[in-house]
């Protein structure tokens, strides 16, 4: 076996075996197979494709070639949720506590922010003292006792997938579904789960802009993982604005909390209810989707899910204070109101422009090791279909820095179109995608 005859193979659009995708992965993983050669049979998966079999191949190729979480001493039913990305992105700070609170297991691994999307680590230290590097024995530790921990990704959590991902990245083969599908699932796998829910964002603040191509993905990552044994579902949400009212690290936990203390953003709420009843319904809690709905409702109206989040804060170092005042979360020290420049009805956001502005103000990394500033962020006040009226606030930015501060409220008055007729009204979800497959709203 050698990777020319294998490019060649995939050139031609040929199948192919187990084997062979294992051969290319470790070989690539060990330095055996070079970038050039790697490249070429990117290029050519691009071009020719990929069949089921080859993409689960790929995916498990990549999940076993590094650690592989041993969930097993956990017990019950381990349920896990990825979202693809988007701006205002706190689902997990709203539904992990709401399914601990049932007795579900949650057992998160999640990622640092990048670019102009938020990551949950960064969020939750926001909570004075939060640790997110915990020992694996602790984890494991805090799951078995009280449902619930996060930790940041190991190192060598599929590794081969970083490095694929790097090269995918300057060679022109990203946009691949199986590639991107098996990239996303080999994470979660490695993770060990047995119930996988997947937020597949769509429209301008998601990787995937059209809703054709999310529901690709969604179909994909269901195929992978109820094909590896994974109880698997996708629900495709809004990109098309912001996710709730808050954008940044601090704000937007404080929207988390003010959800669960049953004043949230109807969309935050309606888009977290709905991926915390898949997570119920996949660990067989409720027997309907429905039940599980009203499980999660009821865990707001007695606080069960607000007291299991300060629990977990606690659990993991954390000040649990904030959690009953968010006042006590990082301030910024500027004040800056976008105001409207004419009449009329909010009808497009570019939503990852939100994103950025709120990396220009300082809440977000342009690189790996760029320091992010927990107290910065945006308050949104109108959103798609919104009246405006000139001179009206679009936003409220909060900042450290009277330059950088400046700088965004230029950039976010860009991100909106503002035009006299009044758009329809915004779809919070899109469709479920289940084993069964696809269900649109």
């Amino acid at each position: 076996m050698n990777m020319y005859d294998l490019i060649s193979k995939k050139k031609y659009g040929e199948t192919l075996t187990n084997e062979e995708i294992h051969f290319i992965v470790d070989g690539f993983t060990s330095g055996a197979i070079k970038d050039y050669q790697m490249s070429a049979f990117l290029m050519a998966v691009c071009l020719k494709g990929m069949d089921k079999d080859e993409t689960i191949a790929l995916t498990m190729a990549m999940a076993h070639s590094g650690d592989m979480l041993d969930l097993s001493a956990i017990d019950g039913v381990k349920v896990d949720k990825h979202s693809t990305g988007g701006v205002g992105d706190k689902t997990s700070l709203v539904l992990s506590p709401m399914v601990a609170a049932l007795g579900i297991p949650v057992a998160k691994m999640s990622g640092r922010g990048l670019g102009h999307t938020g990551g949950t680590i960064d969020k939750l230290e926001s909570f004075r003292g939060f640790s997110t590097s915990i020992p694996t024995e602790k984890f494991i530790e805090n799951v078995n006792k009280m449902k619930m921990a996060i930790v940041g990704q190991t190192a060598n959590l599929a590794p081969a997938d970083k490095k694929i991902y790097a090269l995918r990245d300057v060679t022109a083969t990203v946009d691949n579904i199986s590639l991107i599908a098996s990239s996303i699932m080999s994470k979660k796998i490695a993770s060990g789960a047995d119930v996988i829910v997947l937020d597949v964002k769509t429209g301008s603040g998601a990787f995937m802009k059209t809703l054709d191509d999310s529901i690709a993905l969604a179909e994909a990552m269901v195929e992978i993982g109820n094909g590896v044994g994974r109880e698997t579902y996708a629900v495709i949400t809004d990109m098309n604005q912001p996710l709730g009212n808050a954008v940044g690290n601090s704000i937007e936990v404080a929207e988390a909390i003010q959800t669960l203390q049953g004043n949230g953003p109807a969309d935050l709420l309606e888009v977290s209810l709905t991926l915390g009843s898949y997570m119920l319904y996949g660990a067989k809690k409720a027997v309907t989707v429905k039940e599980a709905r009203e499980m999660l409702e009821r865990t707001i109206a007695d606080r069960t899910a607000l007291n299991k989040l300060a629990e977990f804060v606690r659990a993991q170092g954390g000040d649990d204070s904030a959690v009953f005042d968010t006042e006590l979360f990082p301030k910024a020290s500027i004040q800056k109101e976008v105001l409207a420049d004419k009449d009329g009805y909010v009808t497009r956001i570019i939503t990852d422009e939100i994103g950025m502005t709120s990396l220009v103000l300082g809440g977000g990394r342009e690189t790996k090791d760029s320091e992010i500033d927990l107290s910065v962020g945006i308050r949104i006040h109108k959103k798609l279909g919104d009246k405006v009226k000139a001179g009206e606030a679009l936003a409220t930015l909060y900042g450290n820095d009277a330059a950088k501060v400046s700088a965004a409220a230029t950039r976010y008055l860009k991100a909106y179109t503002l035009d006299q007729q009044q758009p329809e009204a915004v779809k919070y979800i899109y469709g479920i995608v289940t084993k069964d497959g696809l269900t649109r709203f």
